[in-house]
C-alpha cells in the first residue's frame, strides 16, 4: 500500500487519526507493506510514522529520496542538477517575475530573501542564502513561491517552459510549485521499491489527493482519489473514497480487509 500524507492520510490537523492507525496496523498484520509517498522531507515523515505505527522505507521528496524511517538515514537520492536548475530558474523569473526561490536539500531548507513562506515545524531548518543555485548543496527539490498566483496558474505559466529540463508539480500549497530533475516521480521511485521487493504495479493500492500525486494513483493497480482532492486528481483517479478528515484511507483498508 502506497499513502500520501497531507490531505490524505492526515488529518487536517496533520496527524494519523485513531482509526486510521489501526487500519494502518490491520493491514500490516495481514502482510501488507505500507509505503509513504510523500512531497514531505525525511524530517517531516519521523514523527508521522510514529503516530501511524509504521516503518520501512518511504518516498519522500516527490520521489527524490528514498529514506529509511528505522534507521533515519536517506538511502537514494536523485538531485536536480545545478545546470538545470539555474536554467529552470531563468525561466521562472521570465514567466513569473518575482518569484521567490528555496532549495530542499534534503536534511534543511535554503531560502532567498523573496520566498517568505516558512512551516512552522519546520522553522529550525531555514537556512536565508543570497543565492539558493550558488550555495552548493544538493537540489532534491527546487521550489518556486509566487503569493500573487495560484499553483494551478503557476503551472499553466511555466510547465510548457521549462520542458524535459525538469520535472514541475505542486501538492497544494497556493503559489507554490516543487521541481524536480527530470523523470522523478513519486511513482517512478515508488516502482524500483516495488521491484526490489517482487510486487507488481498491479498489486499496490494507492491514496492521494493533489497533482503530484498522479503518476501514483495512476500506477497502482487500485488508485483512489480522497474526496477533498483536486479536480484533476478527481477526474483522472480510477476509485475514489472519503476525505482525510472522514478516514477515507481507513474506510477502503477496512473494507478491502473484510472481504479478502
Amino acid at each position: 500500500m502506497a499513502t500520501d500524507l497531507d490531505g490524505t492520510l492526515l488529518t487536517d490537523a496533520g496527524t494519523v487519526s485513531p482509526r486510521t492507525r489501526k487500519a494502518l496496523q490491520d493491514a500490516r498484520a495481514a502482510g501488507a507493506e505500507i509505503i509513504f509517498v510523500t512531497a514531505r522531507a525525511p524530517r517531516g515523515v519521523r514523527e508521522i510514522a510514529r503516530q501511524a505505527g509504521v516503518t520501512g522505507a518511504a518516498v519522500c521528496s516527490n520521489g527524490a529520496i528514498v529514506y529509511d524511517i528505522a534507521s533515519d538515514e536517506i538511502t537514494a537520492g536523485s538531485p536536480l542538477a545545478p545546470e538545470a536548475a539555474r536554467k529552470v530558474a531563468e525561466a521562472l523569473a521570465q514567466a513569473l517575475p518575482g518569484v521567490g526561490l528555496a532549495v530542499e536539500t534534503g536534511r534543511n531548507v535554503l531560502v532567498e530573501s523573496a520566498y517568505t513562506r516558512r512551516v512552522e515545524h519546520d522553522l529550525d531548518f531555514y537556512r536565508e542564502v543570497a543565492s539558493v543555485l550558488d550555495a552548493g548543496l544538493p537540489i532534491v527539490k527546487l521550489l518556486a513561491l509566487s503569493p500573487a498566483h495560484t499553483a494551478d496558474e503557476m503551472f499553466a505559466a511555466v510547465a510548457g517552459v521549462v520542458g524535459d529540463l525538469a520535472e514541475v508539480t505542486h501538492s497544494g500549497v497556493e503559489g507554490l510549485l516543487e521541481i524536480s530533475a527530470p523523470g522523478v516521480t513519486k511513482a517512478v521511485t515508488l516502482d524500483r521499491l516495488c521491484a526490489e521487493r517482487g510486487v507488481g504495479a498491479g498489486d499496490v493500492v494507492a491514496f492521494g489527493d493533489m497533482p503530484n500525486d498522479l503518476a501514483v494513483l495512476r500506477y497502482a493497480g487500485a488508485g483512489y482519489a480522497m474526496a477533498n482532492a483536486h479536480p484533476a486528481v478527481l477526474s483522472a483517479a480510477a476509485h475514489r473514497t472519503l476525505s482525510n478528515e472522514e478516514d477515507g484511507v481507513a474506510a477502503v483498508l477496512e473494507h478491502l480487509l473484510a472481504t479478502r
